[in-house]
């Protein structure tokens, strides 16, 4: 049982809200209740969002990357650099930092996580003798802190768009299809231990990065659960497909692909209007990376256009640079209103910007990762967040201005409490594995920075 003074159902705020949740769902509900003996009681209870996004090891490259060398940095001359990062990368390095990042992801108030997972075998691209020893390693992480896991396994054939061959820094990505199929297989039979919540989808990398006949192939094997691409992150992307496939990227895709509510678009960040309201209509979700997307130099999302024409997003870390859900959704608005030199951008007609981003990204977060959930209601998915109205950020706003101020004005602090599926995994704001988790990232951290 949990009880709540004030909270956010599907129906709008309530207050003094009894919860039972059972088997990972919430089974009931009842307003104008009083706390009893045993419930976990807490001040204000939201719909967790999903982190719909995240390459989990670049977490620990954060920082290693912001040097001016002569001439222009770009997101190219970053890849670089995480190229040569993941080199020397060992499975146990990559189960300790997914740990951390998954721990920090809830802290933050994110109660699940889509891994875009492309580092699949050892540092010169020959597998292990394990296909999965990698998603195993991915799944490792998710059971240590309980985060509800959506595994992406990456389709990653090319080095770049016209099947040119992969480099020596993308050898730890590459796969054959057959081979891919092999390691999709073993990424279920691994996620197939975790809690029910938790499932196996698709990440064609990008169209850089396949061909359309793989594709095709792979949708086809693969034609049930979640598929992710990136797509359209960077004007030469879009100038390499258009030569090489004779249309922009969410153009050809669009009309190669059946893009629909199973799919999400992450960083679809350089379109036209035309492609905009196309995306909007076809029911796939935007996955964006607000934080990475400004880091990285990617450009603004087309907001407005695309919520006009009844487009879902959602958001996610991406390369981790920095986990906070508050400066995620802050900087999605942000990035609008430089663009467009005005205020408050991101919402249809008039309302509350910080509803539209709260509620939104909580609604197509769940849709990415196929979780029921992204709402309080009787038979979603447990997955909840409680934060603390008595923070100075948000003390003196009323309950229809609480997201506003948790958008813009709060840190990541207020959260006091997080549920993944009912797994009740951050209490008084800290993970319940926080410290050996946080130790044994040091150790693996120390032994990389021993080995570069």
């Amino acid at each position: 049982m949990i009880f709540a003074k004030q909270a956010l159902t599907s129906t709008g705020w309530v207050e003094n809200l009894r919860l039972t949740l059972s088997q990972g769902r919430i089974s009931s509900l009842g307003t104008g209740e009083t706390a009893q003996d045993g419930d976990t009681q807490v001040d204000v209870l939201l719909p967790a969002l999903a982190n719909l996004h995240s390459h989990s090891f670049q977490r620990a490259m954060a920082g290693m990357t912001e040097y001016r060398k002569a001439g222009k940095d770009s997101f190219w001359t970053w890849r670089d650099l995480m190229y040569r990062f993941t080199k020397q990368l060992s499975p146990e390095q990559i189960e300790a930092i997914a740990a951390l990042v998954f721990m920090e992801m809830q802290e933050a108030g994110y109660a699940s996580v889509g891994e875009f997972h492309y580092l699949h075998h050892q540092p010169d691209g020959t597998p292990y003798d394990d296909l999965g020893e990698l998603s195993g390693r991915i799944a490792a992480a998710a059971s240590d802190t309980g985060i509800g896991l959506t595994h992406l396994p990456v389709l990653y054939s090319y080095g770049g768009a016209g099947q040119v061959p992969l480099e020596s820094g993308q050898a730890r990505f590459g796969n054959s299809l057959d081979r891919f199929n092999s390691l999709v297989e073993r990424a279920r039979d691994v996620v197939g231990a975790l809690p029910d919540d938790c499932q196996v989808g698709i990440a064609p990398h990008s169209l850089r990065a396949t061909c359309p006949a793989d594709l095709a192939a792979v949708l086809q094997v693969h034609s049930v659960g979640p598929v992710h691409i990136h797509i359209a992150e960077q004007p030469k992307e879009v100038a390499d497909i258009s030569e090489w496939l004779g249309a922009r990227p969410v153009e050809w895709l669009l009309q190669n692909a059946d893009v629909s509510q199973n799919w999400c678009l992450i960083h679809a960040t350089h379109m036209t209007p035309t492609e905009t309201q196309d995306m909007a209509r076809s029911k796939a979700v935007a996955g964006l990376c607000p934080i990475t997307e400004a880091n990285l130099g990617d450009g603004p999302f087309n907001g407005p256009t695309y919520l006009e024409h009844g487009g879902r997003f959602g958001v996610g870390s991406d390369s981790n640079v920095l986990i906070s859900l508050t400066e995620e959704l802050r900087t999605l608005e942000y990035s609008q209103r430089l663009r467009d030199v005005a205020r408050n951008v991101m919402v249809v007609g008039e309302g509350s910007i910080g509803e539209t981003l709260y509620c939104g990204a909580a609604r197509g977060g769940a849709q990415a990762l196929h979780r029921g959930g992204g709402e309080i209601a009787v038979g979603e998915l447990a997955d909840l967040v409680a934060i603390d109205s008595r923070d100075t950020a948000l003390c003196a706003l009323q309950s229809h201005q609480l997201l506003d101020g948790l958008c813009f004005a709060a840190r990541d602090r207020v959260v006091t409490d997080l549920w993944s599926a009912g797994r009740h995994s951050v209490k008084a704001g800290r993970h319940v594995q926080r410290d050996r988790i946080v130790a044994n990232y040091r150790s693996a951290m120390a032994s990389l920075m021993s080995a570069l």
